[in-house]
């Protein structure tokens, strides 16, 4: 069978934090987006208060100005309410497709994503000893690099992208006050995407971090939260934008 090479866009950007006023707030960012990308990716913090109601707002304004598929992760923002359920139902019922140790293809291009949480990097790393409180979080973030590590082994596409809310190093959350990295990622999230390589991971929630920065291995990581965008990009634009060369099978037709 024949195959043909197609360029897919992928438009990234996190932290959007849509609260109960925010309705028409982000609509010409999200008509650009449209304009310029095949599929968009949100890392997390969709809502401010996790509430269902917000949820709505952010899925009226993403119907009415982006006509393309819409892969997302939830943040510590979509949990603050304990209605994180509700937040996925109304998200997912309007056509997005939200990822929790799931992985999805789309238009050839394979994504794995997870929530993540935090811990620390290197040997800052939170240990697992002590105290069952201690014990407790260490936990919640093993249980979040063994979901992810699920997801990407589960990807069999060329192209595959990485999503999450929390940073998988410590490089893309520097230019935070160094007293809080702790509560921004934790490289165990790392450990996964070392040993199931992608093309690129996208994360947000250190509004004030670093751009980019790359794993041990060598994989680009990409700091999309809206927050450090707006502070400028050499190409003027407030999200991500990537393009991937993806080889399709193709309908050939017989010589008679």
């Amino acid at each position: 069978m024949a195959t043909t090479d197609t360029t897919v866009r992928l438009a990234a950007i996190s932290d959007l934090h849509y609260g109960k006023g925010s309705q028409g707030s982000l609509l010409p960012l999200f008509a650009e987006v449209s304009d310029c990308a095949d599929i968009l990716l949100i890392c997390g913090d969709l809502t401010d208060y996790g509430l269902p109601e917000e949820a709505q707002i952010l899925a009226k304004d993403l119907n009415a100005a982006v006509k393309m598929p819409v892969v997302a992760v939830l943040g510590n923002h979509d949990y603050e309410s304990g209605r994180q359920l509700e937040v996925c139902d109304v998200l997912t019922s309007a056509g997005m497709t939200i990822l929790d140790g799931d992985s999805v293809e789309i238009r050839g291009v394979g994504f794995a994503g997870v929530k993540g949480f935090a811990g620390g990097f290197g040997r800052g790393a939170l240990g697992f000893w002590g105290e069952p409180a201690i014990k407790a979080f260490v936990q919640e973030a093993l249980d979040e690099a063994l979901k992810l590590e699920s997801a990407l082994a589960r990807l069999r596409t060329e192209q595959r992208i990485a999503v999450l809310h929390y940073a998988p190093i410590r490089g893309t959350v520097e230019g935070e006050p160094p007293v809080i990295y702790p509560f921004l990622g934790c490289s165990r999230l790392e450990d996964p995407i070392n040993r199931y390589p992608v093309n690129a991971v996208f994360h947000g929630h250190a509004h004030n971090g670093t751009a980019e920065g790359r794993t041990s291995s060598g994989i680009p990581v990409y700091n999309v939260s809206h927050g450090l965008l707006k502070k400028g990009r050499p190409d003027g634009r407030d999200f991500f934008l990537m393009e991937l060369a993806v080889t399709q099978a193709a309908d050939t037709v017989p010589v008679i």
